[in-house]
């Protein structure tokens, strides 16, 4: 069994920040990418960023500038760093870990529970 906990979202003013946190555990034998997407009401889920066992990062343009994600290996932990904070990044963000399970033949996705992050006065 492979389960991804977060952790960290709340309510933050705009312009402040949040850190989110992602834990993967349980049988794995290989986390190959792990990343952040974002579900905000009435709206489809969109990627928010991803990276890669090597590091290598990609980010939405909505947020270039603005969130950092970053990953200890060995915790098998993602971050996602949340500066500049606007309204507009209100949503519930879910943690999602590309990954091979021990006893697997092949990678599959893996999915939080979501954490929600508000932004507002």
């Amino acid at each position: 069994q492979v389960q991804l906990v977060e952790s960290g979202g709340g309510l933050v003013q705009p312009g402040g920040s949040l850190r989110l946190s992602c834990e993967a555990s349980g049988s794995i034998f290989s986390i190959w990418v792990m990343g952040w997407y974002r579900q905000a009401p009435g709206k489809q889920r969109e990627l928010v960023a991803t990276i890669t066992s090597g590091g290598s990062t990609s980010y939405a343009d909505s947020v270039k500038g603005r969130f950092t994600i970053s990953r200890h290996n060995a915790k098998n932990t993602v971050y996602l760093q949340m500066n500049s904070l606007k309204p507009e990044d209100t949503a519930v963000y879910y943690c999602k870990a590309v990954l091979t399970a021990r006893n697997a033949d092949y990678a599959s996705n893996y999915w939080g529970q979501g954490a929600q992050v508000t932004v507002a006065s």
